[in-house]
């Protein structure tokens, strides 16, 4: 019993051990395999999903259209119906319009005469004439203008109207020719009143040319008079002018006697609307005072001139100081670029250096095809 039970174990066991196999093959496959492992899916699931989503879209299309054939088979039912329906409906109408045209007459009714159209026509007039002993007050049958002869009131009336129509249209045509003979009449007068205004402005116009005249003779006389005055005052003028114009020359003022102008203040004062000017010495001391305040600018303007010369000295030998110090920086940063220009050629040969060891003999191993062999022998 227990040898039996050992051997059914072993086969339970062999059967797992090569459904695991199985299992793994397949996970193989699924992983090795590029086009599965970029999805990243069941690749086979989904074609199973696609396979089956369709079939289910083909039997839902199909029984669409099955229903859709049966619903136009019912629609077609359903209008042969309505109309049979509309046919038997048309059919009972119309034998139940013959039946009552033929055995249902409104004339056989009961109560007939109080819809019975023709009733007015049957029934005796309210009114037989305008002397109808009928038509009482209170019978409210005969008003003002609903008289029997109407119709020859109303001619007479129509014919009245023209009358009077015929009577105004004449009453218009004179007053149209009242209203043209007024206007000729008015124009006519407007013509002879322009003629008199016309000749009257005419006359007012002579008049005016011979004031005008009148008036041009008398202002030329004016004028020569006014000019004869004028010369005279003109002469008159010219006299008194030559006489003051003697008087002031023999005067003291023209004269520039310096005494006039001397102040009552005393003589270092004077009047200035009598005053003529400087005498001689005081000119030459305004001269002398003159001539000193031009050598003072003069002298002025020689020590601005050296003052200015000294300035322009001491920014000439600032600027050469800068310049040599300028060169001077420039030849040590030539002396420091040198430098590290051969600082970096030397590094760069050490690195060139390092790079054919490393090249040459560190990196010397390469690995062959048992080295990659390694890899992807299984899934885990």
């Amino acid at each position: 019993m227990s040898r039996l039970g050992l051997q059914r174990e072993l086969r339970e066991e062999a059967a797992a051990l090569e459904r695991r196999r199985q299992r793994e093959l397949q996970r193989q496959s699924r992983i090795f395999n590029a086009r599965v492992r970029t999805i990243g899916v069941d690749k086979d699931a989904l074609d199973t999903q696609v396979k089956d989503r369709k079939i289910q879209e083909a039997a839902e299309k199909a029984r669409n259209e099955e229903l859709a054939n049966e619903m136009k088979q019912n629609d077609k039912i359903m209008c042969m119906l309505e109309e049979r329906q509309k046919n038997d409906i048309r059919n009972i109408n119309k034998a139940i319009t013959e039946f009552q045209k033929n055995f249902q007459k409104p004339e056989t009714r009961r109560e007939f005469d109080l819809s019975d159209p023709q009733a007015l026509k049957k029934d005796k007039p309210a009114r037989l004439s305008d002397d109808d002993p009928r038509c009482t007050v209170s019978g409210l049958q005969k008003f003002m203008g609903e008289d029997l002869n109407y119709d020859q009131r109303m001619k007479f009336q129509k014919e009245q109207l023209r009358e009077w129509s015929l009577q105004q249209q004449r009453d218009w045509k004179n007053a149209l020719a009242d209203q043209k003979f007024a206007d000729d009449l008015y124009d006519k007068n407007r013509i002879a009143l322009d003629q008199k205004t016309m000749e009257q402005q005419r006359k007012e116009e002579e008049n005016r040319r011979a004031l005008c005249a009148a008036t041009k003779d008398f202002n030329r006389t004016q004028a020569a008079e006014l000019a004869e005055r004028k010369k005279l005052e003109k002469y008159q003028k010219m006299k008194d002018d030559m006489n003051e114009i003697s008087s002031l020359l023999q005067g003291d003022l023209l004269s520039e006697n310096p005494e006039q102008a001397v102040s009552s203040f005393g003589r270092h004062r004077v009047i200035t609307d009598r005053w003529k000017g400087m005498n001689q010495d005081q000119l030459m001391a305004i001269r002398y005072s003159q001539q000193q305040q031009v050598l003072e600018k003069l002298r002025l303007k020689e020590e601005e001139r050296q003052r200015d010369a000294e300035w322009d000295r001491q920014s000439i030998q600032v600027a050469r100081a800068q310049l040599v110090l300028e060169r001077h920086q420039q030849r040590q940063n030539r002396e420091r670029r040198r430098a590290l220009d051969n600082i970096n050629a030397e590094l760069s040969q050490e690195q060139k250096s390092k790079n054919i060891y490393l090249k040459e003999e560190a990196y010397s191993n390469f690995p062959t095809s048992q080295y990659y062999a390694q890899f992807n022998t299984t899934s885990r």
